[in-house]
């Protein structure tokens, strides 16, 4: 599952969580639900506009128990560390930050190429091909098994096959060509404007 994957589906998640809950706080604020006749669950606390949406028992109910306190510091620490991890993962390329390129045993030191110029060579060859209008190459995996993950979108007139052979005879041989990886895997999503989504091939695989 990709980044953005888990990041839409973290930020749905808790988007409809919180709208569930300030939907069920602005019925009891405005009275709905004596005004519809509805019985809230026994332990929601807000039902009517005169309650507050924490009562005072329900706030000091477990204060004086020795547990609660070390609870709420280790639930809210635990909080606090789930949102730096997070925020850390954000920053943080999901694929290697270099490539190690070949050079002949014994002449000189290793060299390495950024793994964001290999994506921006690739991304400035593809764009180039006949009909594309947008491209977006990203460098997964690690230095012992790379793979590359392009995305395309054509133009009205493009044809998603001519693209693929296209793609796999000029950028992406010239990848593997530079990198010496006759088996550089690439996953390649195409997106034709103006077609339905159906119409275009999904995720084919290049090898």
């Amino acid at each position: 599952m990709s980044r953005s994957t888990v990041n839409r589906s973290m930020l749905a998640v808790g988007g409809v969580l919180l709208l569930g809950a300030g939907l069920l706080v602005l019925a009891g604020g405005f009275g709905l639900y004596g005004r519809l006749h509805l019985h809230p669950a026994g332990w929601w606390p807000l039902t009517s506009p005169h309650q507050p949406v924490v009562s005072t028992a329900s706030r000091t109910r477990w204060t004086e128990r020795g547990w609660w306190w070390p609870t709420v510091i280790t639930v809210l620490s635990l909080a606090v560390v789930g949102a730096l991890w997070w925020l850390v993962a954000q920053l943080r390329r999901s694929g290697p930050g270099t490539v190690t390129l070949p050079t002949p045993p014994g002449r000189g030191p290793a060299l390495r190429l950024r793994g964001r110029a290999l994506e921006d060579a690739l991304e400035t060859e593809t764009v180039d091909l006949p009909e594309v209008t947008r491209v977006r190459v990203r460098l997964t995996g690690n230095r012992r098994r790379l793979l590359l993950r392009a995305a395309v979108r054509l133009g009205q007139g493009g044809t998603p096959a001519a693209l693929l052979d296209e793609f796999h005879t000029g950028p992406l041989a010239h990848a593997r060509t530079s990198l010496a990886l006759p088996d550089l895997p690439c996953e390649l999503r195409l997106q034709v404007a103006g077609h339905a989504a159906a119409r275009a091939p999904k995720r084919p695989r290049v090898s």
